[in-house]
């Protein structure tokens, strides 16, 4: 078997996690709102010394398959909003921790599944999971990674259990919905935010909703931070949409384009197919990116490939496509209005600013 990526770039990420979110100790003034900050990062670092112990088999095989994208970094940004709703009641609590753990390994699971539905190459800076070791692995370890959260919800008890079969449903029929794509009548853009809130959103509602009830925080609090997490998670995948347009490959862990190269609907090309039906240089612009993901899709990369990606970023649709992600970040912030001005009130906003300013 391939060796994991090392894990000196996940304790790199992870010693400047909080401060990339925007959830820095600079964000607070008072010495009780560090102590806020301070308290959220012990948090986090339990969680990752957990997580690497939760996704250990006593199979060689599995070992090594499963720690494999964990090592490979991550902002771990549903663990941090799970910590962060949690200081709405007692902080973190062990049943916190452990639900934190339960959420990002179900994350976790997921992008080996995504990584084979989507032909990926890359993912956060290493081969995917399927280039290493081909499809069917990559699909037993994310059925690994599903079985090990299960244990760790069922611990829990069985409100737990129903709150998370009910979180894969959704990102089930997510998924479902994205490879079919939408149908005759459906608008494609209406059908799209509505997938990124079934894969993206629920998992990030998810964690918000889990820190509220494993800290005992009062039960009015539950549905302000269920809808913040999803609609900040929609948010997230619109900004992740952008970002696969960046040729930075160091800082998103794939090549420019890549989902669009997969055939993945992304908020941009839907944009640009709208605006193609009445603008004559969107038409272009879409005939070269559609030549070029059909050539993908045979195999060869049409050289023009990379210009038309940089073409996309740059236009108008591109910056559409932020502004829809600030909307929905706003209507996130939006939501937090029952709950009590403070420190958590005010991470959760920032948190929300923070994503939608991210560049990789």
């Amino acid at each position: 078997m391939n060796p994991s990526p090392s894990i000196a770039r996940r304790n790199n990420r992870r010693k400047t996690l909080s401060s990339s979110l925007g959830l820095g100790e600079a964000l607070f003034a008072s010495s009780e709102e560090r102590q806020f900050a301070a308290d959220i990062e012990a948090g986090l670092e339990i969680v990752e010394q957990r997580l690497v112990d939760q996704v250990r088999f006593a199979d060689e095989i599995a070992d090594v398959t499963t720690r494999y994208l964990l090592d490979a970094g991550g902002k771990r940004v549903r663990p941090v909003l799970t910590l962060l709703t949690a200081q709405l009641g007692a902080g973190a609590t062990d049943d916190v921790l452990t639900a934190a753990q339960a959420v990002e390994i179900t994350h976790l699971a997921s992008l080996y599944h995504d990584d084979v539905m989507d032909e990926a190459e890359m993912r956060r800076g290493v081969p995917s999971a399927q280039a290493v070791w081909g499809n069917s692995v990559a699909i037993l370890t994310g059925d690994l990674l599903f079985a090990r959260a299960s244990k760790l919800v069922g611990s829990l008890g069985e409100r737990a259990l129903a709150i998370q079969a009910e979180t894969f449903e959704r990102l089930c029929l997510g998924q479902l919905h994205e490879t079919i794509g939408p149908q005759e009548g459906d608008d494609p853009i209406e059908h799209y935010l509505q997938v990124l809130a079934d894969k993206t959103g629920s998992l990030i509602s998810l964690a918000a909703l889990v820190g509220v009830i494993f800290s005992g925080a009062p039960e009015e609090y539950r549905e302000p931070v269920t809808i913040f997490g999803e609609r900040i998670g929609v948010a997230f995948q619109l900004i992740d949409d952008v970002i696969d347009l960046s040729s930075a490959v160091e800082n998103t862990g794939k090549a420019a384009g890549t989902d669009l190269r997969a055939g993945v609907p992304t908020l941009p090309l839907l944009y640009l197919r709208q605006r193609a039906e009445t603008d004559a240089d969107a038409a272009a612009l879409l005939e070269r990116l559609e030549r070029d993901i059909d050539a993908s899709a045979e195999g060869d990369l049409h050289p023009d490939f990379a210009a038309a990606v940089a073409e996309l970023r740059g236009h108008q649709v591109t910056d559409d496509t932020l502004a829809e992600a600030q909307r929905w970040s706003d209507r996130a912030v939006g939501a937090l209005g029952p709950l009590p001005d403070g420190p958590v009130k005010k991470a959760l906003t920032r948190f929300a600013q923070a994503i939608v300013e991210r560049s990789g």
